[in-house]
């Protein structure tokens, strides 16, 4: 009969998962031994490495990702990353070996006591298999579970012993029975309260669309432009968004809605109906009072996220699937009149002074060197808005961008985004400071020559902290200047081809051939003034 390792690769397949992320352990061995040719395993050097690549390819491929880590330490190591994934909504199944179960009760050296409680509450499910027999159905369940709107991570704790473990008659066919297991998640919105919702905005003196991450990551970016564009609506982007969701360079378009709850009421003023698709109402900090809405506004959340619509401050919600809702919603609406076109808020942004490039005109530099098809990766939180300003990215699943908060999704995310989209260039915008979080991800992408584009914002110091300070009145606080940074020769010494721009034209001839070849990664160091955001 088959060994539950043969039951588990079963079942991978017939999910086609076949790419691991792993940094292995000894706990892990007997899961990975007699790797098959068929499957492929992606090495990180640090454990939030290797969930930030699985995150990235997840996103860019459009599948669920599988990682590999080492038991208790390993899982520890790589929770920040974890919780990036929970916020992304990333579908990612993340296995830790565990020690043999002999040897659980004593809590012999590299047991995970309680293995199913240490990555709580960044998963949607964490478990531990009773049997060995049970593994594979696990397995199964947890791939479901991942990929049941909203997505996200799910963890499973395998001790090392169950791998090698034969099956028995009925407990092979209960594998076969998991792994053939398919389920489907399609919920169409009540046609009676797309037609309630409909008739909402043909009511609305001035309506508005907010649109957010949901949107790109469900497949709902056409279906929402037809909305936009039969209603005559403009359209904002949600605060703090992590994908782009909706052409910017299309004339509904206005820009980034301010994620604080005061500015972004004020910069709805005038419209009394907000629509919000696939989007948190609202992504919010730092925190400035005020009201959720401007005075005689009302709020309807589209989502696909029940946790979303129970958690939103205000306004009514429908919780069905973003494509058949917007697809629905939008054959009832008529052909409103197109708003006149307006121009993107944008922020003016200083021009390059001493050879220094600032931030807009490396950017601009930069997206005039990518090509169209450009998968772009942004870790420089500081330069979020340039960056936008600059790109105009208008094509679904081009942009990648953490929406959990912390540092070291960029490199990391970039590496995984190639993997994934082999086919489309990959450029990864991120900060001096920010790639030190994930700097082992360079080693990934030599050695596998994953031709991943690094473009280095270097202004040593972590600029949006500097920008915090002054919100939050937290003048003399240490630690926010990085000087001494060398990144260049970091990532040769990882084997990165690496370039240091001394000005537009080089960083942009730079990009171009960086972009048109497939030898492996590039680094380019660009240094730049700091200009902090405004609200």
């Amino acid at each position: 009969m088959r060994t539950v390792r043969e039951a588990v690769l079963d079942v991978l397949r017939a999910r086609g998962i076949t790419t691991v992320f792993g940094n292995p352990g000894s706990t892990e061995l007997p899961m990975l031994k007699q790797f098959p040719e068929d499957f492929r395993y992606v090495l990180g050097l640090q454990e939030a490495v290797v969930v930030g690549m699985a995150d990235g390819f997840a996103l860019a491929s459009r599948t669920t990702a599988l990682v590999n880590l080492h038991t208790g330490p390993g899982t520890g190591n790589a929770m920040g990353a974890v919780l990036g994934a929970r916020a992304n909504r990333t579908p990612m199944v993340v296995t830790a070996g565990q020690q043999v179960r002999a040897m659980l009760t004593m809590e012999a050296l590299l047991a995970n006591p309680q293995a199913t409680l240490l990555p709580q509450p960044a998963v949607k499910w964490a478990y531990e298999p009773p049997r060995a027999a049970d593994v594979a159905p696990a397995l199964a369940r947890a791939v479901q579970i991942a990929e049941t709107p909203p997505h996200g991570p799910v963890f499973l704790s395998l001790p090392m012993d169950d791998f090698d473990v034969r099956l028995d008659e009925g407990e092979d066919s209960a594998a076969r029975a998991a792994a053939a297991r398919r389920v489907v998640h399609a919920a169409a919105p009540d046609a009676q309260v797309v037609k309630d919702l409909a008739d909402r905005i043909s009511r609305a003196r001035s309506a508005v669309l907010v649109v957010g991450d949901d949107v790109d990551a469900s497949g709902a970016w056409d279906d929402v432009r037809t909305l936009a564009e039969r209603t005559g609506l403009p359209v904002w982007a949600a605060p703090a968004s992590a994908r782009v969701s909706f052409p910017r360079s299309h004339p509904q378009f206005r820009g980034d809605l301010p994620p604080a709850i005061g500015p972004l009421a004020r910069c709805l003023a005038g419209h009394d109906l907000v629509l919000v698709i696939g989007a948190q109402v609202f992504r919010y900090y730092p925190y400035v009072p005020g009201p959720y809405l401007p005075e005689g506004a009302e709020l309807v959340l589209l989502t696909r996220d029940a946790d979303e619509a129970a958690k939103a401050p205000v306004g009514d919600a429908v919780v069905a699937d973003l494509p058949l809702a917007v697809r629905a919603l939008a054959d009832q609406v008529g052909r409103g009149e197109a708003v006149a076109a307006a121009a993107p808020r944008e922020s003016r942004f200083a021009e390059p002074a001493d050879g220094v490039l600032s931030p807009l005109a490396a950017l601009r530099a930069v997206a005039q060197g990518a090509p169209e098809n450009t998968l772009w990766v942004n870790e420089s939180p500081s330069n979020v808005p340039q960056f936008h300003q600059a790109t105009r990215i208008s094509t679904p699943g081009s942009y990648l961008f953490s929406a959990g908060g912390g540092l070291g999704f960029g490199a990391a995310a970039a590496v995984g985004a190639q993997l994934g989209a082999p086919d489309r260039p990959v450029v990864c915008v991120i900060g001096d400071g920010s790639i030190h979080y994930a700097v082992q991800a360079l080693w990934t992408a030599a050695a596998y020559q994953v031709p991943v584009t690094f473009v280095v914002l270097s202004n040593a110091r972590y600029a949006i902290l500097h920008w915090f300070a002054q919100v939050e009145r937290a003048q003399g606080v240490p630690g926010l200047d990085i000087p001494g940074l060398d990144i260049a020769s970091v990532a040769a010494g990882y084997g990165v081809r690496t370039h240091q721009a001394g000005g537009a034209g080089e960083l942009t001839k730079l990009v171009r051939d960086s972009t048109a070849q497939q030898d492996g990664p590039v680094l380019i160091d660009v240094p730049i003034t700091t200009e902090l955001p405004t609200l």
